[in-house]
């Protein structure tokens, strides 16, 4: 039988062992972290636990669905109505959008500026309508761009809006258009609200998403196949008839042979793990290959703090904060009676000021800004955590396609043994059950001979929460597609360090 390595061990790189064990092929499992689940693992701290980033369990692919359900119970999963707001000028706007709430807040002197931008965009749209900037103030004027949509996107990338292409605003904004809501309330006749286009409840594990990847691990072991920890790969090289990775535990090097190999470590780690003959153009294009950073502060604090929502964008350009998770919101058994804790998330760069500040100062930083936005009082914050993950967001610049395209081309030829998969493995911006199928795919390409195109994967249309009749849990979605594309960056971004 094949036996093969995986490398990574978060939604792709588990999914891929399950499905290798499911077959009784054997493999091994090496993840340079000491915990299972990626981006999606659930972080235990003193008892609390919170996400890294929020996950929702919904899925528009049907075997994606079934595999959770194999892995965890009906009582491992808790049904969570889907909640979000933004937060801006001290206001809470519904998301997406009704049409009073938003004329509510703004006031009916803000709301008449912004339909006056909006009529002058009409009249004289933006000459340049490649970019997310030219894009929205096309469609809904420059206020509404400026009010609603520039700054909690530059937060996220960390580039002007100006440098982000069009496509990814066409496809995020289709049909959460807060200015079509005001607008519509505006018009006479009209009714004062949105239609919620977006699904209205989701599964959620009690203790988080690390609970399905644990659980995952657990049963991958018990089949069989090693799941080591604390592992990382330094080379990967053709011996007699078989691959050779070398891994570094401890500080100790070995060497596994395998027939192949699925990748889900990052695209440009796995080119440079081929060692110095690969070829410079290769080299170049894996050198180019960036990320965004993701930190979250955890802030402890009495449960009248909580809110309903399980996040809230915050969109107020005078703090560094993105975005705020209510942990309790998402599960009870996240936090404790009487407390909730709130996850303070920033979008950054590995080794900029945030990134490198001491645990203490960022816990101090976080309870500022959330008492600078209103949303807890001085004093109230009684305990702060810090998480930090590298090469969260993979970074969508101008260049990226060719290089990810250069890349695969040379695996294609001269390493057909390899198959990255997920997120970070493909350079992708995948989701958690588009990882999953890429790995799913990728198994049945090793195991079976198939050809499936996992590169297809995640490429239509298709916004991933977006509702279009019933699905398995009656009120959500159940289209056909995998999801949505990446944002892209124009040749004029800045390079990030």
């Amino acid at each position: 039988m094949e036996s093969t390595v995986v490398v990574g061990a978060g939604p792709a790189g588990l999914t891929a062992a399950y499905e290798l064990t499911r077959r009784g092929l054997p493999c091994e499992v090496f993840e340079a972290d000491h915990v299972v689940g990626g981006i999606s693992r659930t972080v235990e701290r003193d008892g609390w636990r919170f996400d890294i980033g929020g996950h929702r369990f919904f899925t528009k692919v049907a075997r994606v669905e079934e595999f959770w359900n194999e892995i965890l119970g009906e009582e491992d999963f808790l049904l969570r109505p889907r909640m979000s707001r933004i937060h801006y000028g001290g206001r809470f706007f519904d998301y997406p959008l009704r049409a009073s709430n938003a004329l509510r807040n703004l006031g009916p002197l803000e709301s008449a500026r912004c339909v006056a931008s909006y009529a002058g965009a009409r009249l004289r749209p933006p000459a340049d309508q490649s970019t997310f900037e030219g894009w929205v103030t096309a469609r809904f004027g420059r206020r509404l761009y400026e009010i609603f949509f520039r700054t909690y996107t530059e937060k996220v990338w960390g580039v002007p809006a100006a440098s982000i292409q069009a496509d990814w605003a066409a496809q995020r904004i289709r049909n959460l258009s807060l200015g079509r809501a005001v607008l519509a309330a505006l018009r006479p006749g009209r009714g004062g609200t949105e239609v919620t286009s977006l699904i209205e409840e989701f599964r959620y594990p009690r203790l988080g998403p690390g609970m399905m990847w644990e659980a995952c691990a657990e049963r991958v072991r018990e089949r069989g196949c090693p799941v080591r920890l604390g592992v990382r790969v330094g080379r990967v090289r053709r011996g007699s008839g078989s691959l050779v990775v070398t891994v570094l535990d401890g500080g100790v090097s070995r060497e596994v042979r395998c027939d192949a190999l699925i990748s889900s470590m990052p695209l440009g780690d796995l080119v440079r793990a081929f060692g110095p003959d690969v070829p410079d153009v290769v080299a170049e294009a894996a050198a180019g290959l960036r990320h965004r950073d993701f930190l979250t502060v955890a802030l402890v604090v009495p449960e009248r703090f909580s809110f309903p929502d399980n996040w809230i964008y915050i969109h107020s350009p005078e703090v560094r904060l993105g975005r705020v998770q209510n942990y309790g919101s998402w599960s009870p058994y996240l936090v404790r009676e009487g407390l909730t804790c709130l996850g303070l998330e920033y979008f950054v760069n590995e080794g900029d000021d945030l990134w490198d500040s001491p645990d203490d100062d960022l816990v101090a930083f976080g309870t500022g800004e959330l008492e600078r936005l209103g949303l807890v009082t001085p004093g109230a914050v009684l305990q702060g955590y810090v998480v930090r993950m590298p090469k969260a967001y993979p970074v969508y610049d101008a260049a990226y396609a060719g290089h990810v395209e250069t890349i695969r081309k040379y695996l294609d030829v001269e390493w057909p043994e390899v198959h990255p998969v997920g997120r970070n493995g493909m350079h992708r911006y995948n989701n958690q059950d588009h990882s999953m199928l890429t790995a799913m795919l990728a198994v049945e390409n090793v195991a079976d001979g198939a050809r499936h195109d996992v590169w297809e994967v995640n490429v239509d249309a298709d916004y991933h929460e977006e509702r279009s009749g019933p699905g398995p849990s009656g009120g959500a979605a159940a289209p056909a597609g995998t999801g949505r594309a990446a944002p892209v960056l124009v040749e004029t971004a800045a390079p990030r360090p």
